[in-house]
């Protein structure tokens, strides 16, 4: 067994020289390798890679409203400034981090609010937006407040998801109940339980995180005593990497499958999924690929 536990190196300087963000995580600094500094918080960023190329693809092949082409370039952009942080705890590369994780949610607030308004309206909801980014990142870049980025954050993607809520139930529903009577039960279902997931899916990683960083004394013992690979699993800032990147994934997702119902085309195009097993697509009804008939 001893074979299968490789100790971390006991130097702590590395590649990329002094920290400068003002943010630093459990994952002890270039233990595993001299040219990373936090190697598996790097790596693990590689599932929003996957996922947003993944995203990409399939709103450019199925046609879906270019909003979201901006969506998952803001998305994909996330996990490269995250990447770039932790491999080098530089606080620039932190900015390339956090600053895009409020630029994207507000690509998703826009799409959420502007939908179907007419192009003064969208103009007016499109420079808000604009204000409130620049209002933050001004504000962020002179207080460096991790705290207030972590509220912003939250409040937009809240405000996003509860107006997400509201148009599911007071637009959409008796659109369906008018419209499609048969199928109304059964899409509203898959779109609660795609919107519950992924909710679920981001604060379990929110969950892991914060455990990460009560108990990181504690945890960084234990994986000095399993060592590597098997202390991998202990890294809780990585889990939360996996964790929300699946889960703004599938909320993106809950957004295209929204926009399809409230545009009357529930019937040319379905959410292809199985909760908790795949990764959620939607789809034309004649698409070779899915894995499911609605």
């Amino acid at each position: 067994m001893s074979i299968l536990q490789i100790p971390y190196r006991e130097g702590r300087d590395g590649f990329w020289g002094e920290q400068t963000s003002t943010l630093n995580w459990c994952e002890e600094d270039y233990n595993i390798t001299y040219y990373c500094a936090e190697l598996v918080n790097t790596l693990t960023n590689l599932m929003f890679m996957w996922l947003g190329v993944k995203g990409l693809r399939n709103v450019l092949e199925f046609k879906h409203s270019p909003i979201f082409i901006l969506a998952y370039v803001g998305y994909l952009v996330v996990g490269l400034g995250s990447m770039a942080f932790h491999a080098t705890l530089k606080y620039e590369m932190q900015l390339a981090d956090e600053l895009p994780m409020i630029y994207t949610v507000f690509i998703m607030c826009y799409a959420t609010f502007s939908y179907k308004r007419s192009p003064r309206t969208q103009l007016l909801i499109a420079s808000i937006m604009v204000g409130l980014g620049i209002f933050i990142t001004v504000y962020y870049l002179y207080a460096k407040n991790p705290v207030f980025h972590q509220v912003a954050f939250a409040l937009i993607t809240a405000t996003t998801i509860f107006r997400g809520f509201y148009v599911m139930e007071y637009q959409l529903r008796p659109q369906l109940r008018e419209r499609n009577p048969t199928a109304c039960s059964r899409i509203m279902r898959e779109m609660w339980t795609l919107a519950l997931v992924s909710i679920i899916t981001f604060v379990g990683g929110f969950f892991i995180w914060n455990m990460d960083n009560i108990f990181c004394r504690h945890l960084t013992t234990a994986k000095n005593q399993l060592q590597l690979p098997w202390s991998i699993v202990l890294e809780g800032h990585g889990w939360w990497h996996i964790l929300t990147g699946l889960g703004a994934y599938e909320m993106i997702l809950w957004r295209i499958w929204l926009v399809r119902c409230l545009s009357g085309e529930e019937e040319k195009f379905m959410l292809d999924w199985r909760p908790w097993r795949s990764i959620p697509q939607v789809v034309p009804r004649t698409h070779k690929g899915a894995t499911k008939s609605s």
